[in-house]
């Protein structure tokens, strides 16, 4: 039954990965019905892509090569661990931060 679950919501999932447009979108397709396997991931990305937004403000601020490849670098490892665990229908807490941005971004139901 929770497989079934997964795959309802397998594709507000990946598109919540998708730039903050894609979180956006994601969250308006999962407002009925209502998923939670979509509602997980929307999260994730909703914090992978404020974390980006407001480290990148900090980050612009230096002018050096290496400080913003390595940002970028982060940031892109943690899109794609959590991109590939909704295409594989797993819940991947992103490492550090994951389980706060469930608590977080309640909002998103």
């Amino acid at each position: 039954m929770e497989n079934l679950t997964y795959k309802e919501g397998k594709t507000a999932a990946i598109i919540s990965y998708i730039t903050i447009v894609g979180t956006i979108i994601a969250l308006f397709m999962n407002m009925e019905p209502k998923n939670e396997f979509a509602r997980f991931h929307i999260r994730q990305a909703f914090g992978i892509n404020i974390g980006f937004y407001a480290i990148g403000i900090l980050v612009s601020q230096f002018d050096s090569w290496t400080i913003s490849s390595g940002f970028y670098l982060f940031f892109v490892v943690l899109w794609i661990y959590g991109f590939v665990g909704a295409v594989q229908l797993r819940k991947n807490l992103i490492p550090i931060l994951g389980e706060q941005f469930q608590k977080w971004f309640t909002f998103i139901k």
